[in-house]
């Protein structure tokens, strides 16, 4: 069974071999470690299938995780970023002011991607029997919630959402047409998963009430994933943050999978929310990568497969490494993930 057919097996609740692994290894921790990481990576091929070696990133790929002070993206907003390897950040809003609205014209999908590298892209993953994936680019697309904030600024759109301007609705309506037009093009590659960004809990809670996201988001959220799942396709939805009052939600939007904090929400937590209905790519306590021991983290890696996995299914392990996490920490993990995903 190669990485995809298991992958799908976990999503689908029909038993896989084995519980998938996902570590992100971002541009930021390349720059930083470079040959050193390497000599992890090729050490876990289970981890990172399909690794060549020397293809790490020596500097940033993205121009949006390069340092810079003013880049304009496809809708007009101006990003900033001092940390090269990490994403930048939103500093100007085109619809800071509404009166903008009237003028606004969002991107085509259809000309703002080079399509056919991503047919190549798709291609090249059925033959490597990956879990083939299409995504929405947080930076030059944006699902929602992200365009949203991106479009208008935190602040304004916290306080559109209490006090619900029409204009809200209007932008909202634009967007979730973007999308689909956007997914669509997706759909015609023939994906198994569309992936969707859109960061809504805190620590403690979400960033407004259960009911705000059921007048704005959850309309939306529902008229596009059900594209994706009448065409057989899984919908993963990533939102760090306190989400368990809304697992309800996500199973009526159509969301196969998510992928809960594990310091926010906790094992328990998410064992019962999620158990046997809701596929979860359990994310690691990030907080606590960089700062305990590697046997810590073996601890943390098994109280989250005997709490959350069971033989059907519906678990995958994720951790995001990041630029500050030790070598010695990271080997720990890899080795953790093997030791106890491996184990069913």
């Amino acid at each position: 069974m190669n990485y995809g057919e298991n992958t799908l097996r976990a999503l689908e609740f029909k038993s896989p071999a084995r519980i998938p692994t996902v570590i992100e290894l971002p541009a930021a921790t390349w720059l930083r470690y470079g040959e050193e990481l390497e000599k992890i990576v090729l050490r876990h091929p289970r981890i990172f299938p399909g690794y060549r070696p020397g293809s790490f990133p020596t500097e940033p790929v993205d121009p949006f995780e390069k340092a810079y002070d003013a880049l304009r993206d496809d809708w007009g907003c101006t990003w900033r970023n001092t940390t090269p390897g990490i994403l930048g950040q939103v500093v100007g809003h085109p619809l800071a002011d509404w009166k903008s609205l009237s003028t606004f014209r969002p991107p085509d999908p259809a000309e703002q991607y080079n399509w056919r590298e991503f047919r190549e892209r798709v291609a090249e993953g059925r033959r490597q029997g990956a879990l083939v994936q299409g995504w929405v680019s947080v930076t030059q697309g944006g699902f929602i919630f992200d365009r949203l904030q991106f479009l208008r600024g935190m602040e304004n759109l916290m306080i559109d959402l209490a006090t619900h301007p029409p204009q809200l609705s209007a932008l909202i309506e634009m967007l979730v047409e973007y999308n689909l037009k956007y997914v669509k093009l997706w759909l015609e590659l023939g994906v198994d998963l569309m992936a969707f960004h859109g960061d809504i809990g805190t620590q403690h809670g979400l960033l407004f009430s259960p009911q705000t996201f059921r007048r704005y988001l959850k309309p939306a959220y529902t008229e596009i994933f059900a594209i994706c799942r009448a065409a057989g396709v899984h919908v993963f939805y990533s939102s760090d943050g306190w989400m368990l009052d809304l697992v309800e939600d996500m199973i009526a939007c159509g969301v196969t999978l998510h992928d809960p904090e594990v310091r926010t929400n906790t094992a328990a937590g998410i064992a019962r929310a999620y158990g046997g209905r809701l596929c979860a790519q359990v994310q690691l306590d990030t907080q606590m990568l960089p700062t305990c021991t590697p046997g810590e983290i073996h601890e943390h890696v098994a109280e989250v497969v005997e709490t959350v996995g069971a033989p059907a299914g519906g678990l995958i392990v994720y951790a995001y490494v990041g630029p500050d996490v030790p070598l010695e920490n990271i080997e720990a993990l890899c080795s953790g993930c093997e030791e106890f995903c491996w184990r069913l």
